[in-house]
This record gives C-alpha cells, sequence and structure tokens, in this order.
C-alpha cells in the first residue's frame, strides 16, 4: 500500500502514523488545510507536522495555502454549527485535492488524520472520503475510525512526549466560536 495520510496538525496524525509504520505501511504526509484561521496558526501547525515528519524520515507534501478561495468554498455555511454542513464542505474539498495528489504522485490510497478527532463526525469525513476517490479508479479511500485502539491515549503521550503545539479549535475562524463549550461525538 502506497497511502497518502491528508494531516490536519501533528498531534492528531502522530499516532496515526505510528500506526502505519507499526503495520509495514509507509505514509507520505499531505498538509492540506486552507480552512486554517488566521495564517500564523496555519503555519505553526504545519511546521509542527512536518518537524515530526523529519523526525521519522516521511515525505511530506504540502498543498497550497489559499484561505480567501476556501472562504469562497463555504460561503453560505458560515454559521453552520460544528459538525454542520460547512464542515462536510470543507472535508469534501481538502480530500479531493488528497485524492489528485494522490493520484498524480502515484499512490493507491488516501486517509485523513481528521477521523482521529473526537470533535468531528466520521460520517461526514467518510463521505468525503469516498467523494474523493471516485474520480479516480487506482484510488482507494482507507475509512479508519483512528480513535479506537488506543490511539487517543497515545495520541495524548505524543503530544507530550515530542512536546507538540496542541491547537484549542478546530481551524477555520468559524470553529474558533465553539471551541468554549466544545461537545465531542463518541
Amino acid at each position: 500500500m502506497k497511502l497518502l495520510l491528508h494531516a490536519c496538525c501533528a498531534p492528531c496524525s502522530a499516532p496515526i502514523l505510528e500506526w502505519l509504520i507499526n503495520n509495514d505501511i509507509q505514509p507520505s504526509i499531505f498538509y492540506y488545510n486552507p480552512n486554517i484561521y488566521p495564517e500564523t496558526e496555519y503555519v505553526i501547525r504545519r511546521n509542527e507536522i512536518e518537524r515530526y515528519c523529519k523526525k521519522l524520515n516521511i515525505n511530506f507534501l504540502e498543498g497550497e495555502y489559499n484561505h480567501a478561495a476556501w472562504l469562497d468554498r463555504i460561503r453560505g455555511l458560515e454559521d453552520q454549527p460544528e459538525r454542520g454542513s460547512r464542515c462536510l464542505e470543507c472535508f469534501k474539498l481538502r480530500l479531493a485535492v488528497t485524492a489528485k495528489v494522490a493520484s498524480d504522485n502515484g499512490f493507491d490510497t488516501i486517509a485523513s488524520s481528521l477521523s482521529s478527532s473526537r470533535w468531528k463526525s466520521l460520517n461526514q469525513i467518510d463521505t468525503a472520503g469516498n467523494l474523493a476517490v471516485e474520480n479516480y479508479p487506482s484510488l482507494t479511500y482507507l475509512a479508519k475510525n483512528w480513535r479506537k485502539g488506543g490511539l487517543q491515549q497515545r495520541r495524548n503521550e505524543l503530544l507530550k512526549e515530542n512536546g507538540f503545539y496542541n491547537q484549542l479549535y478546530c481551524g477555520c475562524e468559524f470553529s474558533i466560536r465553539s471551541c468554549a463549550t466544545p461537545q465531542p461525538q463518541n
């Protein structure tokens, strides 16, 4: 399996990378997150995952950061709650670009670290992932609940071991407002 992992951040990606490597899968990371606001936050998160990739000798790819284009894509959905239609549209964009990059670079599988977050809908992420690979017959989407099998606990351990920056909101300016009273999803 030649897997391209869409990475949202180092804390969410680290236990997944460890699991993949321990299961004889050599992943590459694709950091594509035009939703993250402000750009300084984007850079901090990018630098953390890139630093971890260097530590593990994992190939790191970065997509274009174009927050204005992302805002155009979700226009009209700004007032949607977390796990609402704005999040689904955001996932669809990010995983569609991941699928294109994977196809263009000879990968056969994509996955996303978004599936590790308790604050996100697995159904939305899997829907976006499956839609993303529809136009690429040689590409599959690995739908996996990265919250299970001790990976959530391992995330917390790796966060401390590596001194990762741990963000307090999903990424976009609209998710900031909900971080005061987050509602995790089981």
